[in-house]
């Protein structure tokens, strides 16, 4: 519940500063309820910033029906004094509960409530009849200006300048799915003050979702505007994805090298601190074995000379791991699970991090001995997309080339001796096939990696490795 709260609002648990408790006061739901504090937020949290821990009925006692109620009024009311009330009636913290498994402090004495972090935060807890169990994040207004969104975790309302918002609904029917678009398109010539941005924020956290979906990708409110007319009047239109949902599980998948951008990460980084803080431990264990820090590389402006090493491979798989790690913390603060974790060449080493395989330091230092490794073995070879099977390709292969992926049931990519990449390539254009040369500046997954193999190999046995945590794992 308490985990579903934390994505709810887009935070982690750092981010809370206080919780009231309910405070059973009992020895059994005191444990229960502080075990689960102590298990989600006393990880968020260290000895010089825990999250303290209170409870409204040592000052009124049990208010039935209105715990909840009282706590939510206790906790604004600390929030407008700056002040972290005390818990009355506390000698000695109950020995029924493992405080050393967390980070969480009784509040036995009042304490000040600084806001240097950001805004205040209060968690509040209240247990009702027949195990009835709610958990609620407060947060204090911006005290200055009151359009700020500043500190929220959430996603801005503002249209932010490339990047476009999706806009999703849902509704229990065709029919229903076409009035909601209809209904959608007539506020949007109503309210022109209304921008995608703010309608697809106001869909996705203040709606229900129901089997029949769509979702527009609009560059603009005027292409939003005809993308639900067309879903509206059943049309077709290139900027709708459309479809009914059912039950099945869920897979992410990690990228590999080639798919890096200069600039990559800054908009997500001004806009969810959740991502900024995961890209900042990531580059924090990546630059200790770099010789330019990682924030250079990334942050570069297009066409410099610190953008032009994200080519190189040393610095490209490290920035895609560190991009790869804090958008799956991401959306993981949002609260999307993955049942299975999958990864191509280097996305299998997130994947492993993501599975909880591998730490973050370790990973970190295996994606940097990998990039690292490669980048040193001569620029030799090349790779190609070519269109054809497995089986077709695989009789062509010699020595020093081989089948690097298998993207589909007829799309294959070879890599190796440049030579004999060509060959292949040529048999398949004779075929009428169509084939492409890959901007590598090595041939990767080929023979011609063999030279890095040990060293990488002493580098990955001194890593400590860890079963992934059921029922993700990566596959």
């Amino acid at each position: 519940m308490v985990r579903a709260a934390l994505a709810d609002a887009g935070l982690d648990a750092g981010d809370v500063d206080l919780v009231e408790a309910h405070g059973t006061g009992t020895t059994l739901g005191d444990p229960i309820e502080a075990g689960a504090l102590i298990a989600v937020y006393g990880q968020g949290h260290d000895a010089e910033r825990p999250l303290h821990l209170g409870s409204v009925k040592s000052n009124i006692g049990h208010t039935q029906a209105a715990a909840g109620v009282a706590g939510v009024i206790k906790a604004i009311m600390a929030m407008r004094a700056g002040v972290l009330p005390r818990t009355l009636h506390v000698d000695r913290p109950t020995p029924n509960v493992d405080w050393s498994a967390g980070t969480v402090r009784l509040l036995t004495e009042e304490l000040p409530w600084p806001d240097a972090s950001g805004p205040r935060r209060a968690g509040v807890s209240s247990f009702g009849i027949s195990g009835t169990n709610a958990h609620v994040i407060l947060e204090e207004p911006p005290r200055d200006d009151p359009e700020s969104a500043a500190g929220s975790e959430g996603p801005v309302t503002n249209e932010v300048p490339g990047l476009v918002a999706p806009v999703a609904f849902s509704a229990r029917s065709e029919d229903a799915l076409r009035a909601q678009a209809r209904r959608l398109a007539d506020l949007l010539r109503e309210e022109s003050d209304v921008t995608p941005a703010a309608l697809g924020r106001a869909l996705a956290t203040t709606r229900a979702v129901h089997r029949h979906r769509a979702v527009v990708l609009p560059e603009d409110r005027e292409e939003l505007l005809r993308a639900l007319t067309a879903v509206a009047d059943e049309n077709p239109d290139r900027t709708v994805s459309r479809g009914t949902a059912g039950p099945g599980l869920l897979a992410f998948l990690f990228t590999g090298q080639g798919s890096q951008l200069p600039a990559m990460a800054g908009a997500l980084y001004d806009m969810y601190p959740v991502f900024a803080r995961a890209l900042d431990a990531a580059i924090g264990h990546l630059d200790l074995q770099l010789e330019r820090s990682l924030w250079h590389v990334m942050f570069a402006p297009e066409g410099s000379a610190d953008a032009a090493l994200l080519d190189r491979t040393e610095y490209a798989q490290c920035a895609l791991f560190a991009l790869e790690t804090a958008l799956f913390r991401l959306v993981e603060s949002w609260g999307l699970r993955p049942d299975f974790l999958a990864g191509h060449s280097l996305g299998e080493l997130s994947a492993a991090h993501a599975a909880g395989v591998l730490s973050l330091e370790d990973a970190a230092t295996l994606v940097a001995a990998r990039g690292r490794l490669m980048q040193a073995l001569p620029a030799a070879g090349a790779m190609a997309a070519v269109e054809a099977t497995e089986d077709e390709a695989r009789p062509l292969l010699g020595e020093q080339v081989d089948i690097a992926a298998i993207n589909g049931p007829d799309a294959v990519v070879v890599s190796g001796d440049c030579d004999e990449v060509l060959r292949v390539q040529s048999h398949f254009e004779k075929l009428g096939r169509r084939t492409k040369r890959l901007r590598v500046s090595h041939a990767f997954h080929s023979p011609l990696m063999e030279p890095m193999l040990t060293e990488f190999a002493r580098v990955a046995s001194i890593l400590d490795y860890q079963p992934p945590p059921s029922p993700s794992s990566p596959m």
